[in-house]
């Protein structure tokens, strides 16, 4: 069985109406975790620490639908 891992991560936003972020390089990166609940949880304990601030947000990725296993490997993958 496949891992479906998520990336939950977050940062300030150049307006709060659009997913732009202020600065990439000050992003937070929370953490990979194993499953959607973990994640989750994760996500929703930053986004209520950061209520407050109107520009922060946080999102889950899900990184195992980025990567078909299934499928052959793009030219890029067999560089290394």
């Amino acid at each position: 069985m496949a891992q479906r891992l998520h990336l939950v991560f977050g940062g300030e936003l150049v307006d709060p109406s659009r997913n732009v972020f202020k600065n990439v390089d000050d992003l937070h990166i929370v953490g990979i975790f194993p499953d959607y609940e973990s994640a989750y949880d994760a996500w929703k304990a930053e986004a209520q620490r950061t209520v407050d601030n109107a520009h922060m947000r946080y999102y889950i990725a899900h990184l195992h639908r980025l990567r078909d296993e299934e499928s052959q490997a793009s030219s890029t993958e067999e560089l290394g």
